[in-house]
C-alpha cells in the first residue's frame, strides 16, 4: 500500500487541528481511514500465518482513535499527528504496535508500565531464567533492529524481594519491557514496506513470547 494519501491528510490536519476542519473534511478522513483499515486487514492475514498463537485482529479492532483524550490530557491538540494500530491484540499480553506519522513510522512491542501483578510475574521469570531473555536481547539481528530495551523509568534500587547483587539486577529494575524501531516516512512509500513489517514482527516475536509466557504461567 502507498501511504501518501494518509500522510497528506495528517499534514493538513496538523495545520488545521480543530473540529471545524475535520467536519469539513470528514469524507477525506473516512477515505484515508478505510484505506488504512484495508491495509491492516491484509497484514493481519499475513501475520496470522507466522504464529500459531496469533490473535486475529481485524483492522477495525486494531486501529486507534485519532482523537486525543482531552479529559486526561487537556493541553494536547484535538487530534493526533499519526495513525496508530495494534496487531495480535490478545487482551493482557505483550503487544505489537504500528504508528504511521508525518515524519516517521514506529514499530513497537512489549509491556508498557504493566500493573504490579504483571510486572512481578515478569520479574519472577527473569529471576528463574533471565538468561533466556538476555540471549534474546543480545542477538545481533535483534540489537541491530531495536537496540536496547525502551528507555523508561527504572528503579534506583532492587525490586522488593530481590537482592542488589542479583545477576540480572539491571533487567529487574525495569518498569517497562518494550522495544521499538523507527523508519522514515519516505520508507513507507517503498513497495517492499509490507515485508519490512513482517521482518520486524518476526524478529520481535521471541521477545514477546517470553513476556507472554511469564505473565500467563
Amino acid at each position: 500500500m502507498n501511504f501518501k494519501n494518509q500522510i497528506e491528510f495528517l499534514k493538513e490536519l496538523q495545520r488545521n487541528n480543530n473540529k471545524e476542519w475535520m467536519d469539513t473534511n470528514r469524507k477525506w478522513y473516512k477515505e484515508v481511514r478505510n484505506e488504512f483499515i484495508g491495509w491492516l486487514d491484509s497484514m493481519n492475514t499475513r501475520l496470522s500465518v507466522l504464529d500459531d498463537e496469533y490473535y486475529d485482529t481485524p483492522g477495525k479492532k486494531g486501529i486507534n482513535r485519532i482523537n486525543n483524550n482531552l479529559m486526561f490530557h487537556p493541553n494536547k491538540p484535538v487530534y493526533k499527528d499519526h495513525f496508530g494500530a495494534g496487531f495480535d491484540k490478545k487482551p493482557k499480553t505483550a503487544d505489537f504496535y504500528f504508528e504511521l506519522g508525518i515524519d516517521r513510522c514506529i514499530f513497537a512491542g512489549g509491556l508498557w508500565r504493566p500493573e504490579p501483578k504483571v510486572l512481578r510475574s515478569v520479574r519472577d521469570a527473569i529471576d528463574y531464567d533471565g538468561e533466556e531473555l538476555q540471549k534474546i536481547l543480545n542477538k545481533k539481528s535483534f540489537k541491530n533492529l531495536f537496540g536496547e530495551l525502551y528507555e523508561d523509568a527504572k528503579l534506583t534500587k532492587s525490586p522488593k524481594g530481590f537482592s542488589n547483587d542479583h545477576k540480572h539486577i539491571e533487567l529487574l529494575r525495569n518498569k517497562t519491557f518494550g522495544v521499538e524501531t523507527t523508519f522514515s516516512t519516505e520508507q513507507t512509500f517503498n513497495e517492499n514496506f509490507d515485508e519490512k513489517l513482517i521482518e520486524v514482527y518476526t524478529e520481535m516475536l521471541p521477545f514477546r513470547r517470553y513476556l507472554n509466557k511469564a505473565i500467563t504461567v
